[in-house]
C-alpha cells in the first residue's frame, strides 16, 4: 500500500496552517482547496447538513470569525488511516479559541477568551476531502458564557488538554502494523463494553484489560471528564447505561469506520448509536421510551496496550433535539435579560 496516510494529512495542513492566523479569503480558499465541490459534510446541531466548501464557511466558519475576530485553531491530534473498508480517514481534535466579543448563535459574548473542542474527521478520495463528519462542543461556549440553560455536568468541566505524551500530530512515515494493532484493541475493547449489562455485571467488560489504571476519558461539555476506571463509571457509563440500557443491541441500523495511526486510534459514523431512552438519570432527560441515534466521534490513546486517554465528543444538542427540547430557545429564555450586543475592548488605558 502507497503511503496515503501521510500524504493525505499534508493535503489538509495547509488548512489547519490557514486557520491559526485566521483569515476569512485565506481560509475560504483553503477550504476549496482541499474539500470537493460536492463534499458531503455533516455538522452538529444547529448547523445540520452542508456541501461543499463555501457552504461550509458561511454557515459555520465566516460567522464564528464574526464573533471571534482573532479566532485561532489549535490542532493536537491529526492521525490517519484506512477503516475496514479502505476508506481513507483523516482525523483532527483540537480547539478553536479567540477572543468572543460578538454574539454567537445566539450565546451572548464575554470579551473574554474562549475555547471550544472539535473532532473533525475527513473523508478523501483521489487527494479530496468528500466527506466530513464534525462535532463542535458548542455546549463549551455556553458555558463560559454562563448561558448553557441545562443540567449540571457530573464530570469535571474545564479546558480539555491534548495527550500528555504531546505526540498526537502523528508523523509519516504511516506505519500499518502499529496502527492496527491499535485499531483492532479499540474494537476489541468495545466488544468487550457492549457485554454489559445484557451479557452481565461490569466483570464482563474486562476493563482492567483494557484500560488503564490511571486513564481519563475527555466526555463533552454537559457529561464531564472522569479520571479511572472508577470515575468513568460513576460520572458516564452509569447514568448512561441506566437511562439507555439497550446499548449495543442495534449495530445493524449504524455505521462505524475504525482506523488507527501510530499509538492512537479514532472512530467516526454518523449516527454511530441507537438507543432507546428507558431510564432516569442522563443529562436530566425523562425516560421518554423514545429510540434515539447519537453520533459520537472518538480518539483513543495506547500505551503499552492499553488505553490511557480517551477523547469523546458526542452531538448533545441533537440528543435534546430528537427528545422534543430546543436549547437554543430555552437558552434565548435562560438569558433573556441580558444585553446581547458587540463587545468593544480598547487597547487604551482608561
Amino acid at each position: 500500500m502507497t503511503d496515503w496516510p501521510t500524504r493525505n494529512k499534508a493535503a489538509l495542513a495547509p488548512l489547519r496552517e490557514a486557520m491559526v492566523d485566521f483569515e476569512p479569503g485565506a481560509v475560504r480558499a483553503a477550504l476549496k482547496a482541499v474539500i470537493a465541490p460536492d463534499a458531503v459534510v455533516h455538522m452538529a446541531h444547529p448547523f445540520g447538513d452542508l456541501t461543499g466548501p463555501d457552504a461550509l464557511f458561511e454557515t459555520c466558519y465566516g460567522p464564528l470569525f464574526q464573533a471571534m475576530p482573532d479566532l485561532e485553531r489549535r490542532d493536537w491530534i491529526v492521525i490517519a488511516g484506512p477503516d475496514e473498508g479502505g476508506n481513507q480517514w483523516v482525523g483532527c481534535a483540537g480547539h478553536y479559541l479567540g477572543s468572543f466579543l460578538g454574539p454567537w448563535l445566539d450565546i451572548p459574548p464575554t470579551g473574554h477568551l474562549t475555547h471550544m473542542r472539535f473532532h473533525e474527521f475527513y473523508r478523501f478520495e483521489g487527494g479530496k476531502v468528500v466527506e466530513v463528519q464534525a462535532i463542535w462542543d458548542i455546549p463549551e461556549v455556553m458555558m463560559q458564557a454562563g448561558a448553557w440553560p441545562m443540567v449540571p455536568s457530573l464530570g469535571r468541566e474545564f479546558r480539555v488538554p491534548g495527550p500528555a505524551s504531546q505526540d498526537g500530530i502523528v508523523p509519516g512515515p504511516w506505519d500499518a502494523e502499529a496502527a492496527r494493532t491499535s485499531q483492532q484493541t479499540i474494537i476489541d475493547m468495545l466488544a468487550h463494553m457492549i457485554r454489559h449489562p445484557s451479557q452481565g455485571g461490569p466483570e464482563v467488560m474486562e476493563m482492567p484489560r483494557f484500560w488503564h489504571e490511571r486513564m481519563t476519558w475527555y466526555g463533552p461539555a454537559g457529561i464531564g471528564t472522569a479520571r479511572g476506571v472508577a470515575g468513568f463509571r460513576h460520572w458516564h457509563q452509569i447514568p448512561f447505561l441506566a437511562a439507555m440500557p439497550d446499548r449495543g443491541q442495534h449495530e445493524d441500523a449504524v455505521t462505524h469506520h475504525f482506523f488507527g495511526d501510530g499509538a492512537y486510534a479514532a472512530v467516526t459514523g454518523w449516527p454511530n448509536m441507537l438507543q432507546t431512552v428507558t431510564g432516569d438519570g442522563w443529562l436530566g432527560i425523562a425516560p421518554a421510551g423514545q429510540r434515539i441515534s447519537l453520533r459520537s466521534l472518538d480518539f483513543w490513546r495506547l500505551e503499552r496496550g492499553r488505553i490511557r486517554e480517551n477523547w469523546v465528543l458526542i452531538d448533545l444538542l441533537d440528543v435534546y433535539r430528537q427528545l422534543g427540547v430546543d436549547v437554543f430557545a430555552r437558552m434565548r429564555a435562560f438569558n433573556k435579560a441580558r444585553v446581547p450586543g458587540r463587545i468593544s475592548l480598547s487597547e487604551e488605558p482608561a
